[in-house]
């Protein structure tokens, strides 16, 4: 089985780090970079391209809401023509930057709250994707398996690869837990092996009561904005590979 390992890097801003991205590019085979609107700037952008690029992994892109004191995980109400405009802005930037050195974007993660919410808002979902499809209808769509964006992804023609989290707990719809309920975080490395090994084995999400919704899922998500996130990529990596499964970048899968 081949799967996708991915994380959200780039997310330091100015002088202020987050992470360590250059330990994380060592494990994962896919990077959404953060693109200035919850995160980044363009050196870190720049640098961030420039890292991965050598070591084999795939660049995508990672739009937010335009929130960096909130990290991009406030909710927001834009117009969905400027929505669709912000998400242009985000994906064009960073494709600039990654051209400029001979690459291209290779997929899009929409991050936090714009996220969640277009996984739940069918309108919402449909202004993302058809904004990604816009730019390049050859763009994956890195989207939260069983989602409204995954639906929309599909109906605006786009690539979709589906996701799972390593470190998040699901509810029995399938959807994330709030991050401010107990146990919506797994903070420990053997429970985020644990957690994604059960997804590969049950062939779906496996909620926090221990329901599984079957679904095919293409990719892992080891969130990179903790202390222990290199260490937890490695394990899960490592977890996956004695499982059988090939960690390969997202074009490399076959979303056909």
């Amino acid at each position: 089985m081949e799967i996708n390992l991915n994380a959200d890097l780039g997310e330091s801003f100015g002088a202020y780090q987050m992470g360590n991205d250059s330990l994380l590019l060592d494990v994962v085979k896919s990077a959404n970079v953060a693109c200035g609107f919850h995160a980044g700037d363009p050196w870190i952008m720049t640098q961030t391209v420039e890292m991965a690029l050598p070591k084999g992994v795939s660049v995508g892109a990672h739009p937010a809401f335009p929130d960096l004191q909130g990290f991009g995980r406030r909710a927001m109400q834009l117009s969905p023509k400027e929505l669709e405009a912000s998400i242009l802005y985000q994906v064009g930037a960073l494709d600039g930057i990654s051209m400029a050195m001979g690459a291209r974007v290779t997929h899009v993660k929409p991050h936090g709250a714009l996220n969640n919410m277009a996984c739940e808002d069918t309108d919402l979902a449909k202004v993302v994707a058809e904004a990604i499809r816009d730019y390049s209808r050859d763009m994956i769509l890195l989207a939260p398996a069983l989602s409204e964006l995954a639906k929309a992804g599909t109906a605006a023609g786009l690539p979709v690869a589906l996701e799972v989290f390593s470190d998040r707990a699901y509810t029995d719809s399938g959807h994330l837990v709030s991050r401010s309920q107990p146990g919506a975080v797994l903070h420990k490395s053997e429970e985020c092996v644990a957690h994604v090994l059960r997804m590969v084995e049950q062939g779906g999400i496996v909620s926090i009561n221990g329901k599984c919704l079957p679904t095919p899922f293409h990719s892992v998500c080891v969130h990179g904005d903790n202390l222990h996130a290199a260490e937890t990529a490695n394990k899960v990596r490592l977890g996956l590979e004695a499982a059988g499964c090939t960690i390969v970048t997202l074009p490399e899968i076959d979303l056909s």
